[in-house]
């Protein structure tokens, strides 16, 4: 069987097989193989789309706001509702003019030092806790009636989309389609001769290095100082 040149699960697991000396070439996989296959490449996926910024998952996600309304879950069935992000990557407020203004990540150290979680005003910051089921977003200060005009709006890390079907194209970008399929071919060649492993482990590893180093933004960073931290000590070195 000639596996197909396109970004589908089974060209993928086709061409993983074959590099792990587990099928020759025009060698037909059986269904046990593909089920096995498919498993292993979407444990490899749900693993990797940690890994790195993956910014085609980035989405802004608007977050209606209700007056004295502070926490907001994303998840299926929540305040949002979609599936679980992975990660808030940053947020700003929109309010009622179009107007944009950015908002403070909080972290767990920040928001218990907060000497009231239950005032409401313009909101300015956010916290985020992350849960095993969804994203709690805890907005403060939590907003009021003019707040709730306007709109919060967090970049979020979406998911990938699983595959169920194996011809469906995988939620990767094609440039990824090689270091996946040398991933799983790694995952899959245990038993095989010394030389077979470590082509396939040496592969994996430098294809993905490769694409995790191509996968940044185009524009530089810009860095600035958060305020919160003060003045440092003029005999610091």
């Amino acid at each position: 069987m000639t596996a197909p040149a396109d970004n589908t699960p089974i060209a993928i697991i086709t061409d993983a097989y074959l590099d792990a000396g587990l099928v020759s070439r025009g060698e037909s996989l059986d269904g046990d193989l593909i089920v096995d296959g498919l498993r292993r490449l979407t444990d490899l996926v749900n693993l990797w789309q940690t890994q790195g910024l993956k910014l085609w998952l980035n989405v802004d996600t608007p977050v209606p706001l209700v007056a004295g309304t502070g926490t907001y879950t994303l998840a299926p069935g929540g305040s949002v509702d979609m599936t679980k992000p992975l990660r808030v990557v940053d947020g700003y407020y929109l309010d009622s003019n179009n107007i944009r203004r950015p908002l403070t990540p909080l972290s767990w150290n920040d928001y218990i030092r907060l000497s009231q979680v239950t005032s409401t005003g313009a909101i300015n910051s956010y916290f985020v806790n992350k849960k095993q089921l969804e994203l709690s977003v805890f907005f403060w200060l939590i907003p009021d009636a003019t707040a709730a005009t306007g709109t919060a709006h967090l970049l979020l890390q979406t998911q990938i989309t699983n595959p169920i079907s194996v011809t469906e194209t995988m939620n990767f970008p094609v440039e990824w389609r090689i270091a996946l399929r040398w991933g799983l071919a790694d995952e899959i060649c245990t038993g095989q001769p010394e030389a077979i492993m470590a082509r396939c482990q040496q592969r994996a590893e430098t294809y993905r290095d490769m694409l995790e180093n191509w996968d940044v933004e185009d524009v530089a960073t810009r860095i600035t100082p958060d305020q919160r931290m003060g003045q440092q000590s003029s005999s610091f070195r």
